[in-house]
């Protein structure tokens, strides 16, 4: 961006995606920024603490002089957002969203947008089960993906702009068609957030009065449903908008859980042994969280006690000694990992060199 120019950002919807938005802009980098909500009270505080600089409850022309905005409302409501925005906004403004589904938007959209407004959809992979603008915080998207489907022929200039604005709250921007999009996020997203409803479902209708199925529950189950716990609103929506992917995605899920039961009944061991193994190897190259060749990361597995202040030590101990961590959390489930405490790393020197020292103070170290 050229020195002296100020980003003029518009957000529709304050809540939790677009507060946390505003929070991260404001704390990387000079913007002003203009919000729109229904909840007054929401705006003021935001206000209140400089995280925007103006506001308005309706589309006005507070928006004359954004270069971008960002549309954090329901999908279903953004296509009326747009035709109203319309009278409002000048040539060249980029207009975006931040839904978890694309296609259907941008045939709805693409019909609006005039040939000086460009639309990029968003998708940031991230998220609470909180909502709301005090739920908001500026580290939201640091080290998430955040998903860019440009509508049409986006110019350079435009594109590049709205990347280095994603980059610069520390988000991951990977370009994907919109279709393509909604297939991928129906395999790695709506799918297993209708089999952990489902297997929760399952279990409550399978328990017996004892209930020792619920108190059970504890462990791998409970790590492995947590999605579930998501809002059923929020997804009963998801699900009827990404519906014919996610038909797709099912039918080939039917179809390898129908083959398993087929094998287990015929006792065929070398399918059940090579249904349990691909998924353990594929699943194994990426629990670095790092999708193919998007980026790279390096992570270890640290054994420790959970104990208060272990993370400190570790992390005073590694920068003390100049290494840079990306990521840092505990594992809460011990059941199918070795170790609890989980690093990442931006480059094998540092990943190296950690397990060195660590090795040297008696932690047992595994590579991932």
């Amino acid at each position: 961006m050229e020195d002296g120019f100020i980003l003029q950002i518009g957000i529709i919807g304050l809540g939790l995606i677009g507060g946390s938005l505003a929070k991260a802009f404001k704390k990387n980098q000079i913007v002003h920024i203009t919000a729109l909500d229904l909840d007054e009270h929401a705006l003021q505080k935001a206000l209140e603490e400089k995280m925007i600089n103006d506001y308005t409850t309706v589309i006005d022309h507070h928006f004359l002089q954004c270069d971008v905005i960002f549309l954090c409302t329901p999908v279903n409501q953004i296509p009326a957002q747009v035709q109203s925005l319309l009278p409002w906004i000048k040539s060249g403004c980029i207009l975006t969203d931040v839904g978890s589904t694309k296609g259907s938007l941008l045939k709805e959209i693409e019909p609006l947008c005039l040939d000086s407004i460009y639309f990029i959809g968003g998708h940031p992979m991230t998220g609470s089960e909180q909502t709301g603008y005090m739920a908001s915080k500026a580290h939201l998207f640091e080290n998430a993906y955040y998903i860019l489907s440009p509508l049409g022929d986006i110019p350079t200039e435009s594109m590049l702009l709205f990347t280095t604005l994603i980059e610069s709250i520390g988000a991951i921007p990977i370009v994907l068609s919109p279709v393509y999009h909604d297939y991928v996020v129906a395999a790695i997203s709506h799918v297993p957030h209708i089999l952990a409803a489902s297997l929760v479902n399952l279990v409550k209708a399978l328990d017996e009065d004892s209930h020792d199925m619920h108190r059970l529950a504890a462990g791998g189950f409970k790590d492995i449903t947590r999605i579930a716990s998501s809002s059923p609103h929020l997804w009963q929506t998801i699900c009827k908008d990404n519906s014919t992917e996610i038909f797709h995605v099912m039918d080939t899920f039917k179809t390898h859980l129908l083959q398993f039961e087929e094998d287990l009944r015929a006792s065929r061991d070398d399918q059940i042994h090579s249904f349990f193994d691909t998924a353990r190897e594929y699943r194994n190259t990426f629990s670095n969280r790092s999708p193919g060749p998007f980026v790279k990361t390096y992570e270890i597995i640290v054994d420790v006690e959970d104990l208060p202040g272990i993370i400190a030590e570790i992390a005073t101990l590694l920068s003390k000694h100049h290494i840079n961590i990306k990521n840092i959390g505990i594992s809460n489930n011990r059941e199918f990992e070795n170790g609890v405490l989980q690093i990442l790393f931006s480059d094998e020197q540092s990943q190296q060199k950690s397990i060195l020292l660590l090795q040297q103070m008696n932690y047992s170290v595994y590579v991932k």
